[in-house]
């Protein structure tokens, strides 16, 4: 039951690349947090903290597909190190603004597409170097270890920066972030290169398109991405996390935000037992459901312990889906569509969040927050449950049919290469 930490005794840059982010990612929740909080302070909209997402997702919709092609066809620790720089300086910026007498709202909206492009350039490489640099037996260790750092900060983060916004205002919170980032640095410029293979596809529209039909053409994939879309797209309620902290005080913002990492932190603490499950379309497609059940108890809650807890029981099952989705992605993408396809892969993960926040501000705006919370669950088990039964290859996928799938297509591609 208990998580395995083998991929950090083997992998030198594994390590690295854990413990720079842990850091890291540290200070980047602070500003996650922070920046819809000082949005509603500014505005008093939660429409507004909803329209976060869409200055979001445009760059990142945009450059994770631009980032996906660099990502096979470059020095992925290059594209790294570029990114890291750039989300550095958009900190800086962001702490600039917020020492400003009268802080700008369209700096906040720049800031954060800005940011967002960038992770759609450098995640798809951060993601495909990791089947690189880690045995792929190991990918489910990976997964739940690279769960693991992000809940630390997800939990810790959100309520230090809340206590901090109420007493201090948001600029100390950036301050943190742009500290931390140097652990990141550091580990980018320490790891190994890892060059793309020779045979490269070159970084262009053709190869762009390669990859999407790839992803398309596999049931299994395709699940993953369209499962999880649903869920965050109508069960996402994080923008409304300012507006339910009004009413039970300023400072339990943070709590809110943490509450979806705590859970996800017992799963991912408690992971072990997924090494020994195949069906993972299966797991994913129950997570994904129990995700909008825990989603609707939340909605009808009406005091905040509770409504912690059931946060909590939605951040346990958001988890266990994103645990079984990394796994197939890791363990049956050949190599040489890796970066492509984290590209896609980070589209799908992304994009349901990001207009998910955007959906909850609307419905919120022009009903009630209750409304908005409890809909978005029950439309997120609806889809599921019509998802399962137009993607039955999906339900019945077999993960070790899918490794098994992975080396006959590597040994074709590497024959037909020497066969040229």
């Amino acid at each position: 039951m208990l998580l395995d930490i083998t991929p950090l005794k083997i992998s030198r840059d594994y390590r690295l690349l854990f413990f720079g982010q842990l850091v890291s990612f540290f200070g980047s929740m602070m500003t996650f947090v922070v920046v819809p909080i000082q949005m509603y302070q500014l505005t008093e909209s939660s429409l507004m903290v909803g329209l976060i997402g869409v200055a979001e997702f445009v760059p990142m919709f945009v450059l994770a597909f631009v980032g996906g092609a660099l990502a096979d066809a470059v020095d992925r620790r290059k594209m790294l190190r570029l990114t890291e720089v750039g989300q550095t300086i958009v900190t800086a910026i962001l702490l600039g603004n917020s020492l400003l007498p009268s802080p700008k709202i369209w700096v906040l909206f720049v800031c954060v597409g800005i940011h967002a492009g960038l992770s759609g350039l450098q995640r798809p490489s951060f993601e495909a170097l990791i089947p690189r640099i880690v045995p792929l037996e190991y990918m489910t260790a990976v997964s739940a270890l690279n769960s693991l750092r992000y809940n630390f900060g997800a939990i810790l983060s959100p309520v230090i920066a809340g206590f901090l916004v109420a007493g201090f205002g948001a600029s100390v919170a950036y301050a943190i972030d742009l500290f931390t980032f140097a652990a990141s640095l550091v580990a980018v410029w320490l790891i190994r290169a890892v060059p793309p293979a020779a045979d490269a596809d070159r970084p262009n529209l053709d190869s762009i398109k390669k990859g999407f039909r790839y992803a398309m053409s596999r049931q299994e994939l395709l699940g993953t991405y369209l499962i999880d879309i649903n869920a965050m797209l109508f069960g996402m309620p994080i923008a409304l996390f300012p507006a339910i902290a009004a009413m039970y005080g300023g400072a339990s913002v943070g709590f809110l935000f943490s509450a979806i990492a705590v859970g996800a932190l017992v799963a991912s603490l408690t992971s072990g037992w997924a090494k020994k499950v195949h069906r993972h379309g299966l797991a994913i497609t129950l997570a994904a459901g129990l995700w909008g059940v825990a989603i609707v108890f939340f909605g009808l809650s009406d005091n905040l312990y509770l409504a912690l807890f059931f946060l909590g029981v939605a951040g346990f099952f958001d988890m266990i889906s994103g645990i079984f989705r990394s796994t197939i992605w890791n363990q049956t993408i050949p190599n040489h569509f890796r970066g492509r396809l984290a590209g896609i892969e980070m589209i799908s993960y992304l994009t349901g969040p990001m207009l998910g926040n955007a959906e909850a501000g609307i419905v919120a705006h022009y009903f009630s927050v209750k409304t908005s919370i409890v809909s978005g669950g029950i439309l997120t088990i609806i889809g599921t449950i019509i998802l399962a039964v137009l993607l039955p290859k999906f339900i019945a996928y077999d993960g070790r049919e899918g490794l098994k799938r992975k080396e006959i297509e590597e040994a074709e591609r590497n024959n037909l290469l020497l066969a040229n």
